[in-house]
């Protein structure tokens, strides 16, 4: 039990050293690689940002994965998230990666085929809605559930129109 609740003196030494060389190493790769590297913007750069931190978790617990171990594992996920960024400049390779954003509602319909689709509730729906302020319903204009699993609420009070740009490539069904 002692063991379980205390711990020596090394092994705070070896957790020091380990998180002081991925502190530095997160801090280089990012500067390289750019801010992406801890975004949401695809499930791909989602599925990143877990897996750094388990790499870094990993690192600075687990006395069988040493700081080398951990700073090449890092450096292979930022490289992959890299050459991923760059690939997605290709439509073909863009339709692997990324998934496709769905409109959960238009003005004041509710699609009930994406909700099913995205696995979205009513209930969450309402929440997102109440999140967003909205009042009435008639306010909607939009509701898409987005790559990262988001879902965006475009709403006004005014009779205005979506910009198209802001929808483009959101599918309907």
């Amino acid at each position: 039990m002692k063991e379980w609740i205390f711990t020596n003196i090394e092994t705070l030494q070896f957790i020091s050293i380990s998180a002081l060389g991925v502190y530095i190493t997160i801090v280089l790769l990012t500067r390289i690689f750019g801010k992406r590297s801890f975004s949401k913007m695809s499930s791909f750069d989602f599925a990143c940002t877990i897996a750094i931190g388990s790499i870094i978790a990993s690192t600075l617990l687990s006395k069988s994965v040493s700081l080398f171990e951990g700073i090449f594992g890092l450096t292979i996920v930022y490289l992959l998230q890299g050459i991923t960024a760059y690939l997605r400049k290709f439509k073909f390779f863009r339709n692997i990666v990324d998934n496709e954003p769905l409109f959960l509602m238009k003005k004041q319909e509710i699609l009930w085929h994406n909700m099913k689709k995205a696995n979205v509730t009513e209930g969450d729906l309402r929440a997102k809605l109440r999140e967003a302020n909205v009042l009435r319903l008639s306010e909607v204009k939009a509701v898409v559930f987005e790559t990262t699993g988001d879902i965006s609420v475009l709403h006004s009070s005014k009779n205005e129109e979506i910009a198209e740009w802001l929808v483009k490539g959101v599918l309907e069904k």
